[in-house]
């Protein structure tokens, strides 16, 4: 039985009260599955209204629940439940609804009523003990009988393990995962080490797991839960860049999170240094000089002190392949920065070019690549994202692939095929938009490289740091490990942009060129003053499907791109795709759509990859096109730059529609059209590096729509959110 805390307050003095029936309709489910209303069907028929934290119900199953009566001034009598637990459905209504659930492979919402039509409310009976009367059923043959039975019997061995996860607050998905990854285990995995689920089973994180061991009676200051909330801790934190965090402000964080006691917060965090799931460490510099005490999930700690060595070796080697390029005959039409840029290469192993957009890093790493060919070395290039890698492959005329691919992942190992003991055979390494680079990625890529390669890593250092934790551009920068050119002579072709100039102009703190662009005269930036969010949006949806389209030609679900700071509020990426997925691809009767939690997905839809899936060869900020959805097979499909990728419905807690994404999730990537929202209702996000980052991912148009007090608010902060992380003080001392 799951048992859910309540505050009862002044009702703690009621009595508790019974009931059971099945559930005839699922009102409401919060997100955090805090908040259920259920609409509970008794034997005399009567409905009941429950409401609580009544997690993973559907519609058809039977439920016994217990809680005291509460007199809503609105919805009237309900009970709020404290307990519950949930068992097979007994009336023909409940059994209907509980075989159209989706539950049973191959029985959907028609074969459903057929077969509880003919049996009524004896219907389990019948599955149970006497399928072969399923033949009674008007269209019913063998071969379905054979199809039904056997989907029957392998959801019996399923359904007690089913119920039994499922009254621990695990939804029908969660409960396949868990099912699939332990089996018939699954109930005394659970028991055992509820938050185990959260390393071994996909998509459960600390919170599902803390609500699992809460319904198991498992106390708040448990050491299981004390050691996963330490674990929780951290992750929260690498989820906002850090690699580490003080020590003191992290015992702090983790008692806030877990609502425990500082006391408390420190037994869990020694408790996960016992284990090696964390670590505290204070770095010392050749002068003696000690950081505070840092706390590391093991995994980062052991990341950054290997990086710091690799890098080091790779910049410290005595002879490096890029010699060979020499130093002579550079072309007139290099800058004396760009000349420098190349000459570098020849004279240091490891090093880094740097500037905004126009600058001409396109120009040098094709001298680079010219040079390099010519003197016969083996050249290989790479980026974060496929996009990128892209337009690499485009301006140096040669392959490019994503560092992903570069390094080969191989899912019968669950690792990289190049690495420390298989590296990389090439003798330049050209690695684009590096700001995207984050500790574990940079780790996996200088793990492939050997000493005597020459490395040239190019990027912006002034954009938005990586997602992932760390600041590894940076922190290479900063360390002076690597020989550093930094480009900033605007070339002529690129100073007739508005784009780049205003772009440039944010860079350096003034506000861009607002002036209204006459109509009879052609820009690629534009300016939409607008205070009020609703007319914004209204604005942006009319721009992206209509008038953008009609005047300069671009198709709207191929070159235009909504970005914007955040994914709440009116023109947050949440609104803005529900809008544009109805603007852009509007559900009919023969499209095929389904739905996973409060996402709707559609054939057609734009769509991107949120996390790593190395199996699938797709990876965080990927995007593509959902082009096929098999009900039958409870599978869809989306077209990436690599090709098709097959998911299952389950795993679609990996996409999020993308007509509007978040200005963190566009990095590395460059759209023909960005449109770019810029309000006051996003103040917490405006900064200075997210406002230059959105305008430099337009390529050929930018059109920015919102408040001039909002521009300068962003222009104005230059402030930087501290990244924890002790690289830069361990390169140095290398």
């Amino acid at each position: 039985m799951a048992v859910v805390p309540s505050k009862r307050s002044e009702d703690a003095s009621l009595a508790t009260h019974t009931i059971r029936g099945d559930i005839s309709k699922v009102v409401y489910e919060s997100e955090d599955g805090m908040c259920s209303v259920l609409r509970v069907v008794g034997a005399n028929g009567k409905e009941t209204t429950i409401v609580g934290a009544v997690h993973g119900a559907h519609e058809g199953q039977s439920i016994e629940a217990t809680g005291f009566w509460k007199n809503h001034p609105e919805y009237g009598r309900q009970l709020k439940v404290e307990s519950y637990k949930f068992s097979l459905p007994t009336s023909k209504e409940g059994i209907r609804k509980y075989l159209a659930s989706g539950l049973i492979h191959g029985i959907g919402p028609k074969l459903a009523e057929c077969i509880v039509d003919h049996f009524g409310a004896d219907t389990l009976n019948v599955l149970d003990n006497f399928s072969a009367r399923l033949l009674e059923v008007p269209g019913f043959g063998r071969k379905r009988l054979e199809m039904v039975r056997k989907a029957w019997r392998e959801h019996a061995r399923e359904r007690d393990v089913f119920i039994h996860l499922q009254s621990l607050g695990l939804s029908l998905a969660y409960c396949r995962r868990v099912f699939k990854r332990f089996g018939l285990d699954a109930p005394r995995v659970v028991k055992e080490n509820p938050y185990g689920l959260a390393e071994t089973v996909d998509g459960i994180g600390f919170i599902l797991a803390d609500r699992v061991a809460n319904a198991l009676g498992i106390q708040g200051n448990d050491i299981r839960r004390l050691k996963a909330g330490i674990g929780h801790t951290l992750n929260k934190l690498a989820e906002e860049g850090h690699v580490c965090y003080p020590k003191e402000d992290f015992v702090k964080r983790a008692a806030e999170l877990l609502g425990v006691s500082e006391d408390e917060a420190l037994k869990g965090l020694d408790a996960a240094v016992a284990e090696n799931t964390a670590a505290v460490d204070a770095f010392e510099d050749t002068f003696g000089r000690r950081s505070p005490e840092m706390v590391y999930s093991f995994r980062l700690f052991t990341a950054e002190r290997e990086l710091a060595v690799l890098v080091s070796r790779v910049a410290n080697a005595p002879n490096h392949a890029g010699k060979g390029i020499g130093t002579e005959g550079l072309g007139s039409f290099l800058s004396d920065e760009q000349r420098s840029a190349v000459q570098s290469i020849a004279k240091h192993p490891l090093n880094v070019i740097t500037g905004g957009p126009g600058v001409g890093k396109t120009t040098v790493v094709g001298e680079i690549v010219r040079r390099a060919k010519r003197a016969g070395l083996k050249v290989y290039l790479a980026a974060p994202t496929g996009r990128a890698a892209k337009r690499l492959s485009e301006s140096c005329r040669m392959n490019a692939m994503t560092i992903h691919r570069t390094l080969k992942w191989e899912p019968e190992k669950r690792n990289f095929a190049y690495g420390t003991k298989r590296p990389l055979k090439c003798d330049l390494l050209i690695v684009d938009e590096v700001s995207m680079l984050d500790v574990p990625l940079a780790l996996f890529l200088f793990r492939a490289i050997s000493p005597g390669t020459t490395v040239a890593m190019v990027g912006d250092a002034d954009q938005l740091p990586s997602v992932g934790p760390g600041k590894f551009l940076m922190d290479l920068i900063l360390s002076k490990k690597a020989a550093v050119t930094h480009l900033s002579k605007i070339y002529r072709q690129a100073a007739h942009s508005k784009i780049i100039t205003n772009a440039h102009a944010v860079n350096m703190g003034r506000l861009p060129d607002l002036s209204p662009v006459p109509r009879e005269v052609s820009s690629d930036f534009y300016w939409m003053e607008e205070e009020d969010p609703g007319r914004i949006l209204e604005k942006i949806a009319y721009m992206a499907t209509r008038r953008i389209p009609e005047r300069f030609g671009f198709d709207p679900m191929r070159d235009i791109q909504i970005l914007t700071p955040m994914n709440r509020g009116t023109c947050g990426t949440k609104t803005l795709n529900e809008l544009l997925q109805e603007k852009m691809n509007p559900g009919t009767a023969k499209k095929p759509s389904f739905s996973f939690g409060e996402r709707r997905f559609r054939s057609g839809d734009r769509v991107m990859q949120i996390r790593n899936n190395y199996d699938k060869g797709v990876f965080n900020g990927d995007m593509g096109r959902l082009v096929r959805i098999d009900h039958a097979k409870k599978t869809f499909a989306v077209r990436f730059d690599i090709g098709l990728v097959e998911y299952d419905f389950i795993e679609a807690d990996q996409i999020v529609l993308a007509y509007a994404i978040t200005v963190h999730k566009s990095q590395g990537s460059e759209f023909p059209v960005v449109i770019f929202p810029v309000l006051t209702q996003h103040y917490i996000m405006l900064r200075r590096n997210l406002l230059y980052t959105g305008m430099t991912r337009a390529k050929k148009l930018l059109v920015m729509a919102g408040s001039r007090k909002a521009l300068s608010l962003a222009v104005d902060n230059a402030r930087i959110e501290p990244r924890f992380s002790l690289l830069k003080e361990r390169l140095a001392s290398i």
